[in-house]
């Protein structure tokens, strides 16, 4: 199990809703070719700076909105290591699990800045800001939970344990 997650920050701040995480405009295409657009309305550079492993960090209430999973698959397809938050809204908060994609809750990250680096202790539930050297508490992810994550999530589960046409492998 992967018990550590580290990269720089991209900061939000409270209400990011899903129609900013992946906007609507661009629902009919795939995607990849969506992801590209993700938070562009807060910061229309972010995909361009984003890079695999990259974390984003925001205030409350994260992934209000729609029910919509393309806001946490764009975030994956970019290659988010996890997303930290003061407050998930929950249907984004198990979207994103079923897809693999990481949350922690934390109460401190007003005291993150875009751009530090830190590392997510998925175990122990801390976040140690290797900028700042400060340590943080955070929620902690199940074990059983956190193997679904690792996985690529619930489908990807669900697709090695019985085959992707329904037959269960082995057979």
């Amino acid at each position: 199990m992967k018990k550590k997650i580290r990269g720089e920050t991209f900061k939000f701040g409270d209400n990011i809703n899903t129609d900013i995480i992946s906007p609507p405009q661009y629902i009919e295409l795939t995607v990849e070719e969506a992801a590209v657009h993700s938070m562009e309305a807060v910061d229309p550079d972010f995909t361009k700076r984003f890079r695999p492993g990259d974390v984003i960090v925001a205030g409350n209430n994260f992934g209000s909105g729609s029910s919509r999973e393309t806001s946490p698959l764009a975030l994956k397809y970019l290659g988010a290591g996890a997303v930290v938050a003061k407050y998930f809204a929950r249907i984004f908060y198990r979207n994103s699990i079923n897809i693999g994609l990481p949350l922690f809750e934390c109460a401190d990250t007003d005291r993150m800045e875009a751009g530090d680096e830190i590392e997510i202790d998925t175990e122990a539930g801390k976040i140690f800001n290797h900028t700042k050297k400060e340590t943080y508490l955070c929620s902690r992810i199940p074990p059983h939970i956190m193997e679904l994550i690792e996985e690529g999530g619930l489908v990807a589960r669900l697709k090695r344990k019985y085959g992707t046409d329904g037959e269960k492998e082995g057979r």
